[in-house]
């Protein structure tokens, strides 16, 4: 309640500047502010803020980087549709129902690849298999169902790096950036993203890979509900047991629920995840694995090598808006966490073409600040179901292991091996 007064109150000062003798804004401090918060009253009558003012705004609105970044800029040329962007909180941010088809920048054009070029592409995965089997003498009835994926061997596709060198080329073909921020050249260079070195050092004797869900609650067309064995959850799972049992890299899957209120659930999952990296200082790669919420009439599936395959993306938060950087959101590792999706990202489109979305990169920070290996993952969406999404699963391990292992991407002859 204290919050909620003493931010109407800053809207209403903020207003006040612009406005000679606000005689609504004296109404409201003698009916809200002097019964509830007298003293802060007391220190807003000055012509200059105290020192203790700005204080007290940061402790009361620390919790909502949104409402205090908003305040700090005096919402100059600010619009009611950005107030309702900035003021989102972070938990909802990949829940996109009620919104307009515009707000969703979900289009066809969301793949990496022209179109052309694409269905070429998918040809040859769908070719793929086929071909296997013909060598093999065997059907796909024939193989057993836990042999009946065939991982891609080598490469669809060919990236001609130094194609892609200006930002505007490399944005069109890797990202789409969301109205709320901006990204910049300062951030985002092929070269630069290519040569963080990614690889995971440590040996499988310890934990090397963490897997938690912020929205653990998130399920699919067909998964049961309470049973941890689908749904997100469930993923989060299978994806671990790929990771274990297939590449030999010794993961933690995390099943606690943070989003009983998901406007919170960023907030809420942050101590328990930064106790775990405490726990195991092994750990080197952190992955928030999500399910997108769509239209009912977009469905983000493929048809991969003779399976129905969930499609994926790779979302980052940027820590700024289009006014500038949130001081509240500080990411020491954003360079990294960029990196690391721009890897993993290049190596699907390589090897399974039409598999990822764009990269898509938003204001804000989504706990990606703890680790230089972060990710955060949308598998699917809402109407995938558990068999689309555990195809995905095997894709997602393979590209995985390709960046994790420094297998990929290519770094050529004189690039850097990294730290």
């Amino acid at each position: 309640m204290i919050t909620f007064v003493f931010v109407c109150t800053e809207l209403l000062r903020e207003r006040e500047k612009k406005t000679e003798g606000s005689a609504f804004h004296g109404i409201a401090e003698e009916l809200v502010m002097e019964p509830y918060l007298p003293g802060i009253r007391r220190m807003g009558e000055t012509n200059h803020r105290a020192s203790g003012d700005d204080f007290l705004r940061k402790a009361l609105l620390a919790q909502y980087p949104g409402l205090l970044y908003a305040l700090e800029n005096g919402g100059e040329g600010v619009t009611e549709s950005d107030y309702a962007r900035l003021l989102l909180p972070e938990g909802s941010d990949e829940d996109y129902r009620g919104l307009p088809e515009e707000a969703l920048e979900y289009g066809d054009d969301a793949m990496h690849l022209e179109k052309n070029l694409e269905s070429a592409l998918l040809k040859e995965n769908e070719l793929y298999l086929s071909s296997e089997q013909e060598e093999q003498g065997e059907t796909a009835e024939d193989m057993p169902e836990e042999q009946s994926f065939v991982q891609a061997v080598e490469k669809s596709y060919q990236y001609q790096w130094e194609e892609l060198s200006s930002y505007e080329a490399l944005i069109k073909a890797f990202y789409a950036v969301d109205s709320t921020t901006v990204a910049g050249e300062g951030l985002l260079q092929a070269q630069t993203l290519l040569e963080k070195d990614m690889r995971i050092h440590g040996d499988a004797d310890a934990p090397q890979i963490l897997i938690y869900h912020t929205h653990s609650k998130e399920n699919f067309v067909d998964s049961v509900p309470g049973d941890e064995n689908s749904g997100i959850l469930g993923a989060g799972e299978y994806l671990a047991e790929l990771l274990r049992e297939n590449y030999g890299y010794n993961v933690i899957h995390h099943n606690g629920c943070y989003d009983e209120d998901r406007a919170y659930a960023y907030n809420n999952s942050l101590p328990a995840v930064e106790a775990i990296l405490a726990e195991y200082p092994t750990i080197e790669a952190v992955i928030d694995l999500h399910r997108d919420e769509m239209p009912a009439d977009r469905r983000l599936v493929m048809d991969l090598q003779g399976r129905p395959t969930a499609q994926f993306m790779f979302f980052n938060g940027l820590c700024r808006t289009t006014k500038g950087e949130i001081e509240q959101l500080e990411n020491p590792y954003l360079p990294d966490n960029l990196a690391l999706s721009f890897q993993m990202q290049a190596a699907c489109n390589e090897y399974y073409p039409g598999i990822a979305r764009r990269i898509y990169l938003k204001a804000y920070r989504y706990n990606m600040h703890l680790c230089p290996k972060s990710l955060l993952i949308e598998l699917g969406a809402q109407n995938n179901t558990e068999e689309e999404i555990h195809n995905a699963c095997d894709v997602l391990a393979h590209v995985l292991d390709l960046v994790f292992g420094g297998r990929e991407p290519e770094r050529g002859e004189d690039a850097p091996e990294g730290d």
